[in-house]
């Protein structure tokens, strides 16, 4: 096998793992929500706080990747991290105890950063040994599609399958993505070297950059959040647009699928600071989108414009992680996603009981879009960071 098409059959191995991990365990409960509501019973502040702990499990994820340092335990936890992916799945069909979906959404956000941070940090690992360009836009297309598939799938089954019979119809899904998600990714090479003989050597940022990076990271999360978890039953609530929110999930799928590859092209030529600060301004208009404008196309613009930016910012971030720590991706990787993913177990919870107060969840979007304004200040705040940092090394 070619160099070349190795490298397309281990991106690929990522790109399953997403759509399994992101979109069948976890995304899929959001073009589910509306129709969980309706037949299971499930109750508008329910949903936020199952979306939270679901988050909760992402988080709790998070932090053990940022406290692993063996390559092999980061391999077994991932390989375990898929199987637990269907597991969750299969578990939502099988009850309507709250208690019992509450555990499986968390157990699918303990798969999810499986799958965002273990499988990326090992991918990122093997392209940087095998002397690859350090980009992750390929891989992250998975997330797109995971989504995109997710919304598409529950538009089809929907005439024909119930709530319950969907959650199957998932499982079994699920069950096709595992095998090139485990059988593709090579075992972690542990020998601190590329192929080239060269040593891998970590280059982290200062302390004050790391927090300042943090922070704003945070508000990216929480404005993600709220529209990737809500934005189904946001817009099937809005005038006109009763039944459409399946579509506009549909078209943030589409959006996010291309985004990272063109993110990493938009980076390469402005800088990865500049590409982070462009996609936080077009973030914030996608969110307010769908709320200020009435109208399906609006909302579908709003939509396209979200998902092609969101995933593009959760791309160059962990790149950038990945190239400050090219020996162990995942710890940095695994820092950065405790400040996103802190913001999403707020987000939701926030969110649902504004819409139990209010009987919407559209006041939580211009929440989010404010959070995001705070987040685009202080990616300006860190070109200044990065600047100051520079001239010290200069005149050391």
């Amino acid at each position: 096998m070619t160099p070349h098409a190795t490298r397309l059959k281990v991106l690929s191995a990522g790109i399953f793992s997403l759509i399994l991990a992101l979109g069948v365990a976890r995304f899929a409960y959001t073009p589910l929500l509306p129709l969980m509501q309706q037949q299971a019973g499930l109750g508008v502040a329910a949903a936020g706080w199952l979306a939270a702990i679901n988050y909760a499990g992402y988080l709790s994820g998070a932090l053990i990747a940022s406290r692993i340092s063996s390559l092999v335990l980061k391999d077994r936890l991932y390989r375990i991290g898929m199987v637990l992916a269907i597991v969750s799945t299969l578990v939502m069909g099988l009850s309507t105890n709250l208690v019992v979906w509450a555990l499986s959404r968390y157990v699918a956000g303990l798969t999810s950063a499986a799958a965002m941070l273990l499988g990326t940090g090992l991918i990122m690992n093997w392209l940087i040994r095998h002397n690859l360009r350090s980009e992750l836009g390929l891989h992250f297309a998975g997330i797109g599609l995971g989504i995109a598939g997710c919304a598409g799938a529950v538009m089809l089954f929907t005439p024909a399958f119930d709530w319950r019979e969907q959650w199957f119809a998932f499982t079994a899904l699920g069950c096709l993505l595992l095998v090139p998600a485990l059988r593709w990714l090579p075992p972690p090479d542990t020998s601190g070297l590329t192929t080239s003989g060269q040593k891998m050597q970590d280059k982290p940022p200062s302390p004050l950059y790391l927090r300042v990076f943090m922070a704003a990271y945070f508000c990216a999360g929480f404005g993600y959040v709220v529209s990737v978890t809500f934005i189904v039953a946001i817009v099937n609530h809005l005038p006109g647009l009763a039944g459409q929110g399946n579509l506009v999930f549909l078209a943030i799928g589409i959006g996010a699928a291309p985004a990272c590859i063109n993110w990493d092209f938009i980076a390469r030529r402005t800088g990865d600071l500049n590409a982070l600060i462009l996609a936080a301004v077009l973030q914030i208009l996608g969110i307010l989108l769908p709320v200020l404008v009435p109208g399906l196309w609006s909302a579908m613009l709003g939509s396209l414009l979200f998902g092609g930016t969101f995933i593009g910012m959760v791309s160059l971030v962990l790149s950038m992680a990945g190239r400050y720590y090219p020996s162990m991706p995942a710890k940095m990787m695994g820092k950065m996603t405790l400040s996103y993913g802190a913001a999403q177990i707020m987000g939701p919870a926030i969110t649902g009981m504004i819409g139990a107060q209010f009987g919407s969840y559209n006041a939580g979007l211009y929440v989010a879009a404010i959070v995001m304004v705070l987040g685009a200040a202080l990616l300006f705040v860190l070109k200044a960071v990065e600047r100051r940092d520079a001239q010290l090394i200069a005149a050391q």
